[in-house]
């Protein structure tokens, strides 16, 4: 009986797995967390949770658990779980058509025939599959990357910054920075968009993670202004790493989404640019990925209002009833103008940290505004942070951001060829 009743104990911990992975806890408190990053691993990682299940299984039977009738509802239960483990893969494997319908709406249906650059043709499959068996490994050998570099006078331990460029050195290549996101409070350089900025530094692009100031220590807006000195960096010093300064695409992830997105819609803003107001910190397109883009629950997407009493004790050491201006200046939606650069949206529909809701609104937004075009991804089933590590999500949605990147980089050189 022992073995019976442990089959069944094991069977129902990993149909919670997968029944999260489907319905996930949308309330934040005791269950939030957990149920964020169980729903997380197993919406990306449904086939090697399918792989630990049968051999759990096996294990279980081998040692008898059928024997008894609580073995024989565990089986019921593992494959009921199988079957809608398995169902998670073409839900995922749909990303490529959502990700490719949101590129043609907003780039038009014939954008395909503008991805030829100097860099290849974009069209061409990639050299290697990725790595779906191992997605925790983020690494490439035809890229090489420079680390820890100062991007500030003066500069503090986290205002440094990675260099990610391909194997074989490039002249010209266009960039992107790479924004990390982790609450305002924690996160590294090191830590996300790793399957997005190895993808493209392989594929030719110079790709700058970077760092910056953490809360409680900062205070809003000493990560933006830290930002903004990156891209003095990168605009003085990136054509020593093969990058083309007159080139720049921002992305992120979270606060990433949210940092990334003010850094697009207050270029050039003195506010946040204090002794070097000279220095152009337009980019070229905005990639933010399950972004925060409202401090003041303008929306209502969050009834509980509970993201407040953080950023207020904090991101923004002070209150919103104090000053409501100043959460309006921190929130992205208040700085949507016409002359916004184009934007790419992703978000998934589990997400359980930042409601999708945020997502709809700011794009509609953006939509309503920008002469530039506004692609929106709605992903179904996809977690918070789903693409920080490869798996088959991340896949379609990384080579829809190298399509909308390099149809804006084609677009970039026309411009350039014309003027010339």
């Amino acid at each position: 009986m022992f073995w019976s009743w442990a089959f069944l104990a094991v069977t129902c911990v990993g149909a919670w797995f997968t029944f999260n992975a489907w319905l996930p806890a949308r309330r934040q408190g005791v269950f939030g967390v957990p149920s964020f990053f169980a729903g997380w691993l197993t919406s990306e990682l449904a086939g090697h949770h399918f792989a630990w299940q049968v051999g759990a299984t096996v294990f279980f039977v081998w040692m008898g658990a059928l024997q008894a009738w609580p073995g024989w509802v565990g089986l019921g239960i593992t494959v009921a779980s199988w079957l809608a483990l398995l169902a998670l893969v073409p839900v995922a494997g749909r990303s490529r058509h959502i990700v490719e319908r949101a590129l043609r709406g907003a780039l038009g249906a014939e954008y395909a025939g503008r991805l030829a650059t100097p860099l290849g043709d974009i069209a061409a499959p990639r050299r290697r599959h990725s790595r779906l068996a191992v997605p925790f490994l983020l690494y490439d050998r035809d890229v090489r990357i420079a680390r820890n570099i100062a991007y500030a006078e003066d500069a503090g331990r986290r205002q440094s910054l990675d260099v990610y460029g391909p194997r074989n050195p490039v002249q010209g290549a266009p960039v992107l920075l790479q924004i990390h996101g982790g609450g305002w409070v924690i996160g590294h350089k090191r830590q996300q968009a790793l399957p997005l900025m190895l993808h493209l530094a392989a594929r030719g692009w110079v790709c700058v993670a970077a760092n910056y100031r953490l809360a409680p220590r900062a205070t809003f807006p000493d990560p933006l202004v830290d930002l903004k000195m990156a891209i003095r960096w990168i605009r003085a010093h990136v054509g020593e790493y093969g990058g083309n300064p007159e080139f720049l695409a921002v992305t992120g992830g979270s606060a990433g989404g949210h940092l990334s997105s003010l850094v697009a819609l207050t270029a050039n803003d003195p506010a946040y640019q204090s002794g070097f107001e000279d220095v152009d910190t337009r980019v070229d397109a905005c990639v933010p990925f399950y972004g925060v883009y409202d401090f003041t629950n303008r929306f209502g997407q969050d009834p509980k209002d509970g993201m407040r009493p953080f950023l207020e004790r904090v991101v923004m050491k002070k209150r919103y009833r104090d000053d409501p201006e100043a959460f309006e200046r921190a929130s992205p939606v208040r700085h949507i103008h016409p002359d916004a650069p184009p934007f790419f949206v992703v978000h998934g529909t589990h997400d359980t940290l930042v409601p999708v809701t945020e997502a709809r609104e700011f794009v509609r937004l953006l939509r309503a505004t920008s002469k530039q075009p506004v692609a929106y991804a709605e992903l179904p089933t996809a977690q918070h942070a789903f693409e920080v590590f490869h798996s088959l999500r991340t896949r379609h949605v990384v080579e829809g951001v190298e399509r909308f990147l390099t149809f804006l980089w084609a677009r970039h050189l026309e411009e350039r060829g014309r003027a010339a």
